[in-house]
């Protein structure tokens, strides 16, 4: 019975209604801040992408722009669908590279570790869309979603830092069905989900298990309030319970 219960766990979302209600709360929230326009980081990836799609709807392509800010490492495939997304949205897209800063500060650090490296990235990439905010008199808006929220799983001050982040109650299983539903290219929404901060990085062999996996498991603990024991008996496995 318990096992039943952690694979019936069901998370699917009315993607019509969270569209509408998620598109309301951009354009809402910008127009009450005393803005019209938005920046987002836009790195290729599902979270971004669907951001700007979001975004796009809510106040009008001539309204977003999303910063490119490759890393000398960054994948082709990320450069690529970064560039895809602005073209298929049709909005200003400015590519502003990273390497140049982030390497000149790691010479004097040559044995930093790579989760350094890793954050030091993610807070310039912050840095550069908020100096472009003011110059484009917008908001960043966020991309964490509530997987990655409820982990911890990203950089203080860096990702995690904006002005609105209307996907910051979407588990990741939602964010793809949103995303499919929004018209998303279906290679950005199938890829496997990364931060490109090092070669070869991907979100879920660093954390250890898939988002499928995790957001079954945080449904019962956050959503539903379940104890540790609840949980296993649930049919999930202690060992990845106190992960």
């Amino acid at each position: 019975m318990g096992r039943e219960i952690a694979e019936q766990i069901d998370l699917s979302i009315d993607c019509p209604l969270v569209e509408r209600i998620l598109t309301g709360f951009i354009c809402n929230e910008v127009r009450r801040a005393g803005f019209e326009r938005v920046v987002v980081g836009l790195s290729g990836g599902i979270d971004s992408t669907l951001v700007a799609y979001l975004a796009a709807a809510a106040l009008g392509p001539n309204n977003v722009m999303g910063v490119r800010m490759p890393y000398r490492t960054s994948s082709e495939e990320t450069r690529v669908h970064s560039r895809m997304v602005a073209e298929l949205l049709g909005i200003e897209s400015p590519e502003i590279p990273i390497s140049e800063q982030i390497d000149t500060y790691f010479e004097r650090f040559p044995d930093a570790s790579t989760l350094r490296r890793a954050n030091k990235m993610a807070r310039e990439r912050m840095t550069i869309l908020y100096d472009q905010s003011a110059a484009w008199h917008a908001l960043v808006l966020g991309t964490s979603n509530k997987t990655e929220l409820l982990l911890g799983y990203g950089t203080q001050y860096g990702d995690l830092a904006s002005a609105l982040n209307p996907i910051g109650d979407l588990y990741k299983t939602q964010v793809r069905q949103l995303a499919r539903h929004m018209g998303v290219p279906e290679q950005i929404i199938r890829k496997n989900p990364t931060a490109d901060l090092w070669v070869g990085q991907t979100d879920e062999a660093e954390l250890g298990f898939t988002y499928d996996e995790v957001d079954r498991l945080l449904v019962l603990l956050v959503d539903r309030r379940y104890s540790r024991a609840e949980a296993v008996a649930a049919g999930f496995e202690a060992a990845f319970v106190d992960r």
